[in-house]
């Protein structure tokens, strides 16, 4: 199994006494163990206007950390494209892979927070069309090397000709996050890789898992387990106590999300709200719990061909990092790297 990171920094606000770089900081840190410790990737979140920092830049924040790694896979997940200009966003996504030796993984989605569309003043009835028209002028900036022009109801592009190219060729890899069956078909026509969300139960991602490589499958090509990474909370606990708490926290925070991004008439049918509130569902979907427990549950997915994880743990913790790298990973992934010191970069110069 290959395993991988999934999840965000925090910029808090507050007075002049409150570093609001911190959390960047420590985020960084966090990923430069995690690739020496054998992790393969970074997965970093896009939201805007919740109040307690997450992160907003993603591109911005993955440059850094391409800067200070040199084998992690540097991963999108997801960037919101309705909110965003697809030629600007092409150009910066190319400048990373550039700079990255080609580590970009280019995840992308439509957007399930009703506060950040209305906060954008963009109507969620438009996310599927300009979804669409994004993800295509994307592509085509990144693989088409003479001008062109494009017009149409939400972008107008007159002779252009996209710079920098990418480094990957024809393009970096392109993930979608999905959970409809029909939209996990959908992502398999189209050649793209999927992203499995962290709050629905094991055997609802299972099936996901399998609803996809049948398509993949149909469309006639050869399925990769590792074109699905399936994301999961994790936590190495002490004992049962510091696992309950650690469950709670989680439950909290998913109660806390889910009325950001509910509609104000409560039909949100984004596969992201369905899961149960309840302390239950919060345990099953996660991977909290003994090194036993964890690993049980790393081996029902295995068993069912699931190859791709991406893990999120709690706050950054180091040591629960370091816990499930040095205590389960081995069996799962061969044995740990050992640590590699990192080259420190030298300060720019003005």
């Amino acid at each position: 199994m290959k395993f991988g990171l999934f999840g965000s920094a925090q910029a808090q606000r507050g007075g002049p006494d409150l570093d609001s770089g911190q959390g960047f900081r420590d985020y960084i840190e966090y990923n430069v163990e995690a690739e020496a410790l054998g992790y393969d990737s970074a997965f970093v979140v896009e939201h805007h206007f919740t109040g307690f920092g997450q992160v907003s830049a993603s591109l911005t924040l993955l440059t850094w950390l391409a800067a200070r790694t040199r084998t992690l896979r540097l991963g999108t997940a997801v960037m919101v494209l309705p909110w965003h200009n697809p030629v600007l966003l092409a150009e910066q996504a190319a400048t990373i892979d550039l700079l990255s030796g080609g580590r970009l993984e280019f995840g992308v989605g439509k957007g399930y927070r009703h506060n950040e569309f209305a906060s954008f003043c963009i109507p969620m009835e438009e996310a599927d069309g300009r979804f669409e028209e994004s993800l295509a002028l994307i592509i085509k900036s990144w693989t088409t090397h003479e001008r062109f022009s494009h017009h149409s109801k939400h972008w107008n592009f007159e002779n252009i000709i996209v710079e920098p190219p990418t480094q990957q060729k024809p393009h970096p890899p392109i993930w979608m996050a999905a959970g409809n069956p029909d939209s996990i078909r959908a992502v398999a026509r189209r050649g793209f890789k999927l992203l499995l969300d962290q709050l629905a139960s094991t055997s609802l991602a299972i099936e996901r898992f399998n609803i996809y490589k049948a398509e993949v499958e149909v469309c006639g090509r050869t399925f990769d387990p590792m074109d699905v990474a399936v994301c999961r909370a994790f936590y190495v606990a002490e004992n049962s106590e510091d696992k309950a708490r650690q469950i709670e926290a989680r439950l909290a925070n998913q109660t806390r999300l889910a009325k950001l991004a509910q509609t104000p008439d409560g039909k949100s049918k984004s596969s992201m709200l369905a899961f149960d509130q309840t302390l239950d569902a919060a345990a099953e979907s996660a991977m909290f719990g003994t090194r036993d427990e964890i690993a049980a549950k790393l081996s029902t997915l295995r068993d069912a061909g699931v190859e791709h994880m991406l893990l999120t743990g709690p706050a950054g913790s180091r040591e629960n990092l370091r816990a499930f790298a040095r205590d389960i990973m081995p069996s799962f992934a061969g044995s740990v790297a050992a640590p590699r010191r990192q080259p420190q970069l030298a300060p720019a110069r003005a």
